[in-house]
């Protein structure tokens, strides 16, 4: 038989990896000896109800949800239509209502969402208008008379209705179970075993919570976490049998395997077949990280399993959307601020002496320099006292970042707080420097210093806000906020910047990182 021995290094006690709300920065780590100390925490309970039962209840409220769609958008369209004095009213509701239904269900809206897609609304009206483009299409192929202003407006009532049968799934039904934690116990390699547990727990927005690890052959585990059995190097007749003991004895519902040369196409084939006899989920971790689910499609050709990578949005009507969406936005803010915007500087003016505004060259897209514009948080020759804190620079990196930089006066740092400072950089989204949403603009000391990884952050337009200012501002380490910029210089969409500019509310209030 292959089973290996565990070593005396392995532990057994529970130690669970419970994602926190936002990536782990520098000011939240705990003081501890490592990773062990770190990521320990209790188990959490879970329902053993498993993928039918969770499959069960989806299917329990599509019905509901598609009846919800079909009256939201027919019975308004009859009676529009009825009363516009529209011939045959009742058969174009009926043909309406039921495209807008199929349709729906051809794009998958009545499947489970899955986590990280699009948010509804942005869904819901994007279907909204395809429908319309139907329906254009069936009354020129059919011939009918039916006024096209009459029947745009017939239609209105339908989008709010779908958004809310679709925000009607989202709330806890009544006897309905909040959505459990998958407990997940890691099968490969040691080292890939620690990139695969290292990277759930430094990130959230996922259910995952790893229990347990069985790794194939002897290294250690850096990780700490339990080891309830190993793997032999080779293929053994005890594979599954390990796997899914120490699957049990964890009281983990999901595999996560981790590829590589000792875990062969024939061995991983068997591990599944035997894993999903034995009543346990499955899921195979590609050598990819970093790239929303949504630019992954999965194909298959001659027996092979391929994922096709769709490449970053760089042209195209996003990119035209994101555009009109930055001016349209900035003059708006700039136009509703403006009173607040004279009182911050008059307070700042007040406050110390200087200017009200802070000007300080910042390199965008394609490293192209651009003078950014901000409240002053510090002293009028604040750059002169740079060179003397420099061995108090509290975060890695070519980033210099200060909790408490005494450069900072007493109204910058309510400002910098809240945030306020940053509202003259709408006159930069309005210029076209920068946009409302995007990776934060570095300062040229700092692009001296980048690497080709880190040089990709300026493959578009710096933003006002974006996930740094969302995940822990200033309390992200270097590598952590430069991880964030690539993420989303690679996965950018409008639906992802609408996401982040409702998450940018909640960051500010918090005041989180910002110093």
């Amino acid at each position: 038989m292959g089973h290996v021995e565990l070593p005396d290094s392995d532990r057994s006690e529970p130690v669970g990896l419970a994602g926190a709300p936002r990536p782990r920065t520098v000011s939240n780590r705990p003081r501890g000896n490592g990773l062990d100390e770190l990521w320990r925490a209790p188990a959490a309970p879970r329902e053993r109800s498993g993928p039918a039962a969770a499959k069960s209840r989806a299917t329990r409220r599509i019905p509901v949800v598609v009846c919800a769609e079909l009256l939201g958008l027919g019975v308004p369209a009859l009676l529009v239509l009825r009363t516009g004095g529209q011939s045959r009213a009742v058969v174009a509701a009926a043909v309406a209502a039921l495209a807008w239904s199929g349709l729906r269900a051809v794009r998958g809206r009545y499947a489970e969402r899955s986590p990280g897609g699009p948010p509804g609304t942005l869904t819901t009206t994007g279907d909204w208008l395809l429908l319309i483009g139907v329906l254009a299409v069936l009354r020129t192929a059919s011939g009918d008379a039916l006024d096209p202003v009459t029947a745009v407006v017939a239609l209105v009532p339908g989008l709010p209705a779908g958004i809310a049968a679709q925000a009607l799934r989202r709330l806890p039904w009544p006897g309905r179970r909040p959505r459990m934690v998958r407990r997940v116990l890691v099968v490969g390699e040691a080292p890939g075993v620690d990139r695969a547990v290292r990277l759930l727990a430094s990130r959230a927005g996922h259910p995952y919570t790893v229990v347990a690890a069985v790794p194939v052959g002897t290294a250690p585990l850096e990780c700490g976490v339990p080891v309830p059995g190993r793997l032999a190097p080779a293929p053994a007749d005890d594979d599954v049998s390990t796997v899914l003991g120490g699957a049990f004895a964890q009281d983990a519902d999901l595999a996560l395997v981790v590829p590589g040369p000792q875990l062969s196409e024939e061995r991983l084939c068997r591990l599944s077949w035997g894993l999903h006899d034995g009543g346990l989920a499955l899921s195979v971790l590609p050598g990819l990280s970093g790239i929303a689910a949504g630019r992954v499609r999965a194909t298959a050709a001659a027996g092979l399993t391929l994922l096709h990578i769709a490449p970053p949005l760089r042209r195209g009507p996003q990119s035209a959307l994101k555009a009109v969406m930055d001016r349209v936005g900035a003059a708006l803010g700039l136009l509703v601020l403006t009173p607040l915007l004279v009182l911050i500087g008059a307070a700042v003016r007040c406050g110390s002496d200087g200017p009200v505004f802070h000007r300080q060259i910042r390199h965008g897209q394609h490293n192209r320099p651009f003078t950014m514009w901000k409240f002053r948080t510090m002293v009028a020759d604040a750059e002169s006292h740079k060179e003397r804190l420099l061995a108090t620079n509290e975060i890695d990196g070519p980033m210099f970042k200060m909790r408490r930089d005494p450069r900072v006066t007493g109204i910058g740092r309510l400002l910098r707080r809240t945030s306020l400072d940053e509202l003259p950089q709408l006159l930069n989204v309005l210029r076209g420097d920068m946009s409302l949403v995007g990776p934060r603009p570095p300062l040229p000391e700092e692009v001296s210093h980048y690497d080709e990884r880190e040089f990709r952050r300026l493959a578009v337009k710096p933003g006002l806000t974006g996930l740094w200012q969302v995940s822990g501002r200033s309390d992200l380490s270097w590598q952590e906020t430069v991880s964030l910029d690539l993420w989303y210089v690679d996965n950018w969409s409008v639906a992802t910047d609408m996401g982040l500019m409702a998450r940018t509310l909640r960051a500010v209030t918090d005041g989180r990182g910002a110093y």
